[in-house]
């Protein structure tokens, strides 16, 4: 295998990908050093400056002009033209009756398992006595009002009905608002109506991209304002709820093109490998695969069967730009592996290693992780029971996957007895003073009915 440096020129492509794939784009590098690692583990960077003016003015005209606004890019961007946003209880009804029988048992299947996997992470009052007669706790409140974005274009995402609304209605959600785009004959998929539909969701809106966001952030006729809005998109989805977050409304995370990356060693077998880093490439062009290995045969055997089942694949050219951007990385030790796995923080990891229980303990940054050789990352994406709304492009070293939590705040309490305060009046009242918040300490001094220090409470207006 001829070896490739990262430190080659990088005036044009740094690096040469070897054979097959690889001369269309997919690179495979070996054992590059540790300095450059940052750079071959860059994901698709794409111009935000004008973009994000572009969905600025989309997002304040919505903003000022309500539906009128909404119908007009409803019809620029979507090229439909609609009148009323809302599904009726008709076309749900319809949407339901028409799904073919098998696919609607698979979906109730996937709607058991997640529904039994976050009900789960209900959350737990503890009272707790931190000191005698001091008591606090934490009661968790869903949030009232929330939005789901569920994307449309070359792939109506469904099953992303189910991994936000089944959290939100556990979590108790009182309004929840679900946009996705319309198609050119106006009507919604019957697989996202259906999933809705099981999900308890009834105010569903024929709205796309940046307009959805824009009415659930501010409100239009039709659309109700949300306190968060929850979702995957695309460039422009995910521009348009990192600006309305500013100042309008909460938002789950930045999500943005879906992403895998592989750890394999030599008991890996080769095509379920090349089907995993597939799976995610077809999401689309802008979508990156990550496989970090240390065995070079498995290199050689993965290319094979990507070329194969590459060639069969419906979505073959989306794919094949995804691989354009993607890497294949051939390192010499597992801790390097693991090293360089936690520095690319991936949506999705998937670790198919002899030792894999070992070196999951080992992961520190990934949106959701898959052990072994029969766990695919499709299978988080569909049935297993875990959220598949997860940080992308680098953010899983500080955000969550989706889970209940996204879905409630947690308000704390205390209460404080007699006894409470006059164990815990010195403390505050020390503190306050040397902070001069004197108001502070007052608060506490004359609720202790200890007499204070020389007799009387005194003030900072006082001295």
């Amino acid at each position: 295998m001829n070896e490739n440096n990262i430190n080659a020129d990088t005036k044009n492509h740094p690096f040469r990908g070897l054979g097959g794939l690889a001369s269309g784009g997919w690179g495979v590098f070996s054992y590059p050093n540790i300095s450059d690692w940052p750079s071959l583990l860059m994901r698709p960077v794409f111009e935000t400056a004008s973009l994000n003016e572009k969905v600025k003015a989309v997002l304040d005209e919505i903003k000022a002009y309500g539906d009128a606004a909404v119908r007009k890019y409803t019809a620029l961007f979507d090229k439909v033209e609609l009148n009323d946003f809302l599904v009726s209880e008709t076309e749900i009804e319809e949407a339901a009756s028409a799904l073919d029988g098998n696919l609607k048992v698979a979906i109730e299947t996937a709607t058991a398992n997640i529904t039994k996997f976050h009900t789960a992470q209900k959350f737990e009052t503890k009272v707790i006595e931190t000191s005698p007669g001091v008591k606090c706790w934490q009661k968790s409140v869903a949030i009232e009002k929330v939005g789901l974005y569920i994307p449309g274009g070359t792939a109506p995402l469904f099953s992303t009905v189910l991994m936000l609304a089944i959290p939100a209605k556990i979590a108790g959600c009182k309004e929840i608002v679900l946009c996705t785009p319309p198609q050119k004959d106006g009507k919604i998929p019957a697989p996202v109506l259906f999933a809705a539909k099981l999900s308890g969701i009834t105010k569903v809106f024929k709205i796309g991209g940046i307009q959805a966001i824009a009415a659930m952030a501010y409100g239009t006729e039709s659309v109700p304002k949300v306190y968060k809005i929850f979702g995957p998109g695309n460039q422009y989805v995910t521009a348009a709820k990192q600006l309305v977050s500013i100042a309008d409304v909460s938002i789950d995370m930045p999500a943005g093109p879906s992403e895998v990356a592989v750890m394999a060693d030599e008991t890996a077998n080769p095509v379920f490998v090349a089907a995993d880093l597939l799976s995610q490439a077809e999401h689309g062009a802008d979508s990156q695969v990550i496989l970090v290995t240390n065995s070079e045969k498995l290199i050689t055997d993965v290319q094979s069967e990507l070329e194969k089942q590459l060639a069969v694949l419906p979505r073959m050219d989306y794919a094949e730009k995804a691989l354009s951007h993607s890497r294949i990385i051939l390192v010499a030790t597992e801790a390097e592996m693991m090293d360089m796995i936690n520095l690319y923080a991936p949506e999705h990891l998937i670790i198919q290693m002899k030792n894999y229980s070992e070196i999951a303990e080992k992961v520190i940054n990934a949106g959701s992780v898959f052990l072994g050789s029969y766990t695919p990352e499709s299978a988080g994406d569909y049935a297993s029971g875990t959220n598949h709304t997860l940080p992308t492009n680098g953010w899983a070293t500080s955000y969550s996957g989706v889970n209940l939590d996204s879905f409630i705040r947690k308000i704390t309490f205390q209460e404080i007895s007699i006894e409470g305060i006059q164990n815990l009046a010195p403390v505050i009242e020390q503190m306050a003073e040397a902070e001069h918040l004197f108001a502070h300490k007052n608060a506490a001094t004359i609720r202790n009915p200890l007499p204070p220090k020389g007799g009387k409470v005194t003030t900072q207006l006082e001295d």
